[in-house]
């Protein structure tokens, strides 16, 4: 394997806010925690502790060249009350973003990972039309405190997965399990985004900015009959795309809705961002309405396919809807051992850069092992390893090999040979 990255793609890695701050106890996923839902019980107000850390992980990403930087904000910790804004926390969230700036890495700033502050989650979140008018007044708040260090935002990340986890699977938080719900809450998200596009827009051209690029980050994968000739198999992984992320997508890029889409007066024909923000992880293999993975095909540690081609694929489909600059939001892997990460960073790499896709953006998820959700602290997708009784950082040789292709704009054959000889587990087999 030997590639060049295409000129303007700029690498660099994500990280959510509930996931690695630390130190707070006002958010829906405490309380998720609190109930006992987190396979290892890890704590999220521990996390890995980078609010008060984040200096010295700021010192790491200098060290590993990252070149740009998805990072969120804790809507919990910069309004704890309904409508009391803590400007404390605004101003540590200035000097950070500032902090990166100076050291020539810019922000992509996401104003909601999936964290709910708990006054909003016991008021029904984003189930409740009523409340998108708090999540837009949060928008414009951190827009006017922080516009003028950041011109790129991300309104939410993955809609589709906190409506389908926490609505009609149940396993995150509000655990709920209704149909109907879900369809709810993806139509007021889409809203939502929609409404905050225009706002963040709005907002910067008052303060006197002309640069602003809004969009919101998309979890995608590909759905693919078991069978391709087998009509049934075909028919679910149809539907399975369009219900989990197909309408939604067309819905919040160009305000066309169709089921599970519901009807809302902010949802109408119109173009609605600026960029596609793509989260991309692995292919299901579909041949009833359960999710399910291909046989003997290379999985991640948790049991996800590892499928290159499929980031290009999802890509194209979204640009043929919309065409707008592409930036990968998220890309990575759960490599508890650290045997395969380069490999998979150098293949779904590869494959975008010979797509003749407009990819400007690669963010890998994560840059340091984190606070994953419902798996605690027991899936490590990091490129830096974090020691959770210490705190102590290290790079992976992941990490090392991703400094050494930003510094040589790609991967040579010698570099592959060096980092990327670790076999994929296959499906059937024990996990790591």
């Amino acid at each position: 394997m030997a590639f060049q990255l295409t000129d303007g793609l700029l690498l660099g890695a994500a990280t959510a806010a509930t996931q690695i701050e630390g130190g707070d106890q006002n958010n829906n996923w405490y309380d998720w925690y609190r109930q006992g839902y987190i396979k290892d019980d890890a704590d999220p107000s521990v996390a890995t502790e980078h609010y008060i850390r984040w200096r010295e992980d700021l010192a790491l990403m200098k060290e590993m060249g990252l070149q740009c930087c998805r990072m969120g904000l804790e809507w919990s910790r910069v309004e704890p009350r309904d409508g009391v804004f803590d400007e404390a926390a605004i101003a540590h969230y200035r000097e950070e973003i500032q902090s990166l700036r100076e050291a020539g890495i810019p922000v992509l700033l996401t104003l909601h990972h999936f964290s709910n502050p708990q006054w909003l989650e016991e008021r029904g979140a984003f189930a409740v039309r009523d409340n998108v008018t708090c999540y837009l007044r949060y928008v414009r708040k951190m827009v006017e405190s922080l516009g003028d260090l950041v011109s790129e935002y991300i309104t939410l990340n993955e809609p589709n997965v906190y409506a389908f986890n926490g609505y009609f699977q149940g396993i995150w938080p509000p655990g709920r399990r209704s149909f109907l719900e879900m369809s709810r809450v993806m139509t007021n998200m889409a809203a939502a985004h929609i409404e905050a596009y225009g706002l963040i827009r709005k907002t910067r051209l008052q303060m006197g900015y002309k640069d602003t690029r809004v969009g919101f980050a998309n979890h995608l994968r590909i759905f693919a009959p078991r069978d391709p000739d087998n009509p049934l198999h075909r028919f679910w992984a149809s539907r399975a795309e369009q219900l989990f992320q197909g309408s939604l997508t067309r819905a919040m890029c160009t305000g066309r809705a169709a089921i599970p889409i519901g009807q809302h007066p902010s949802i109408v024909p119109g173009r609605y961002c600026d960029f596609h923000g793509i989260n991309y992880y692995t292919r299901s293999t579909v041949s009833g309405p359960a999710d399910g993975v291909a046989r003997d095909c290379p999985v991640n540690d948790l049991g996800w396919e590892i499928y290159p081609e499929g980031i290009v694929q999802v890509c194209r489909k979204v640009y043929d809807l919309l065409p707008r600059p592409i930036y990968i939001t998220e890309n990575g892997t759960c490599d508890n051992e650290d045997r395969f990460r380069a490999r998979y960073i150098a293949e779904h790499l590869q494959a975008l850069c010979e797509s003749g896709l407009p990819v400007e953006r690669y963010y890998h998820w994560c840059f340091c092992d984190n606070w994953e959700w419902t798996e605690g602290v027991s899936a490590r997708f990091g490129l830096v390893h974090v020691d959770y009784a210490d705190q102590r950082r290290t790079v992976k040789p992941s990490g090392e090999f991703y400094r050494r292709v930003i510094q040589e704009r790609g991967v040579s054959d010698e570099l592959f040979q060096e980092f990327c000889g670790g076999p994929y587990r296959r499906s059937g087999e024990d996990a790591v």
